[in-house]
């Protein structure tokens, strides 16, 4: 089963929050309430572009409680593979699109006596929901939020005025501000839990770091959403399906397979979730992989693949699909 039962939504508002940052209002078509989620989940957005359908995660932003609608933001990537670009340039209040139920793979622990929520860029989407949920239950946090400017930050001063200057600390690299990741996690209560969000060179520092400090693995979480890399266009042989599919220099292997009809399960389409891990029946050639799912050995075994984001530079891939 692929990502659940569709929902329709229209767009009921598009606001511009930052610089290339837009947020959007979905609701349901028929007006009925959403389904609850909890703080960090995302929805898999479908959008038509001109009859090539794409699919992206964004995390649901808006309060957990609040059924009324979904709020998601989006920043206009330079090198967009089509979504960004699609949803920044071509979408319009009004406009109809669908989305999955919400998936969470970055939930806030409930055992946790207090949180550190350290965000990057666009990465703070997913800690709107935790914060609100987290002041509802009136359990202690603090925001970290690294940007590049005043101007390139979305919802940095509403976040302030909302929970207070001595919760959410900000720091703009263009004033040369540094997120001071070794002595946030230095010296923290016991049941203190971390949360990272952001660039991968961010994220990768803060675990790194987490770990030099001596936390426990169980108390540090994170979520990146990677972009399916481009390369070489080539043929995969589907094994139960009995058919190849072409996988163009754009496009994710799980794309070409959708595009063939075939359904083929995932979550989060961006590496992290296991979902869509694959068997690799045959190899000759390199399997490029580029998920944060699987193991160091399992990736250098060859014998699986998350077709969601990884490649193939060879003459011959054969799945169990």
């Amino acid at each position: 089963m692929s990502g659940g039962l569709a929902i329709a939504v229209r767009v009921s508002r598009i606001d511009t929050v930052a610089a290339n940052i837009k947020r959007f209002r979905l609701v349901r078509h028929d007006g009925e309430p959403l389904p609850v989620f909890s703080a960090g989940a995302h929805v898999i957005v479908t959008m038509d572009d001109d009859g090539h359908r794409r699919r992206n995660p964004y995390s649901l932003m808006s309060a957990p409680h609040d059924t009324s609608g979904y709020d998601i933001s989006v920043l206009r990537v330079a090198e967009s593979r089509g979504g960004s670009a699609f949803l920044h340039e071509k979408l319009r209040e009004g406009d109809a699109l669908t989305i999955s139920h919400p998936v969470n793979l970055f939930h806030a622990d409930k055992r946790g006596r207090k949180h550190i929520l350290l965000a990057g860029g666009i990465g703070i989407t997913p800690f709107l929901a935790m914060m609100a949920e987290f002041d509802r239950a009136n359990v202690a946090f603090e925001l970290h939020y690294a940007m590049r400017s005043r101007e390139h930050g979305a919802y940095w001063q509403e976040l302030v005025e909302r929970y207070g200057a001595h919760r959410v600390k900000l720091y703009f690299s263009a004033e040369n501000d540094v997120l001071p990741v070794a002595s946030l996690l230095h010296n923290q209560p016991l049941g203190t839990h971390a949360y990272v969000c952001g660039p991968d060179r961010m994220t990768d520092f803060v675990l790194r770091t987490a770990r030099e400090c001596g936390w426990p693995k169980s108390n540090v979480h994170s979520e990146r959403f990677l972009a399916p890399i481009s390369g070489k266009a080539f043929d995969a042989e589907l094994l139960r399906s009995g058919i190849v599919v072409r996988v163009g220099d754009h496009e994710s292997i799980l794309e070409a397979v959708e595009a063939a009809g075939i359904d083929a399960p995932y979550m989060c389409r961006g590496g992290a979730c296991g979902q869509c891990e694959t068997a690799v029946v045959a190899c000759n050639g390199v399997l490029a992989h580029h998920d944060v799912y699987l193991s160091e050995e399992e990736k250098a075994s060859g014998r699986k693949v998350m077709i969601c984001v990884s490649r193939f530079d060879g003459t011959k891939l054969s799945l169990d699909l």
